[in-house]
């Protein structure tokens, strides 16, 4: 049973559109730091009050500017 929690959670956080830096960062892989310049970068980053979110669709683009091919 366990497992079937965490696969849902984990689909869960894949679907979001919007994530916060630490789950971007956990998404992604990611160093906090290194997830916020690259968010900054690609111009993903939505202020609300004094919260920050990262919109996924836009970063996900910006990442596949660093493809090797």
């Amino acid at each position: 049973m366990d497992y079937a929690r965490k696969d849902v959670e984990r689909t869960k956080m894949n679907a979001k559109k919007f994530v916060r830096y630490q789950e971007g960062a956990e998404k992604y892989s990611l160093g906090l730091t290194k997830f916020q310049e690259l968010a900054k970068e690609a111009k993903a980053v939505y202020k609300i009050d004094k919260v920050a979110l990262v919109n996924c669709e836009i970063f996900e683009r910006y990442l596949e500017t660093f493809r090797i091919a």
